[in-house]
């Protein structure tokens, strides 16, 4: 998993929050609840699947749809991190649409939902 560092994070956060497209969403006790009973490195693996399976592809099916906005910390996590489809990842995180994602891509974006997980429910490792 890719670190983001800390002036990168709050610059990518700043940049979310401006944007029309981004809704400020946070986790719910249920999900929190998740995120505790299950940990980050469980999370991680289920980010990296969802990625791997629903945003890497050169052309993800119902791209644009692709991802639900709820059932799952990492869903949520992907619309508030600009990281739900591949418009977006090109436009928050500069991730080339029509191209599959390299390994190296799928560690950044599972880093940045981890990241935003970890600061909705807190660390629960």
């Amino acid at each position: 998993m890719h670190k983001i560092d800390d002036k990168k994070w709050k610059s990518l956060k700043t940049k979310l929050s401006r944007s029309k497209q981004i809704v400020p969403l946070s986790i719910g006790d249920p999900e929190k609840e998740y995120v505790q009973s299950r940990g980050l490195d469980i999370l991680q693996l289920h980010a990296a699947d969802f990625v791997r399976k629903r945003l890497a592809p050169a052309d993800p099916k119902n791209d644009g749809r692709q991802t639900p906005l709820k059932g799952h910390p990492v869903f949520i996590a992907q619309h508030a991190t600009g990281t739900s489809d591949r418009g977006r990842l090109e436009k928050f995180h500069g991730i080339k649409a029509g191209i599959e994602l390299t390994e190296k891509e799928i560690a950044y974006v599972v880093g940045i939902i981890i990241r935003w997980i970890e600061e909705q429910a807190g660390d629960p490792a």
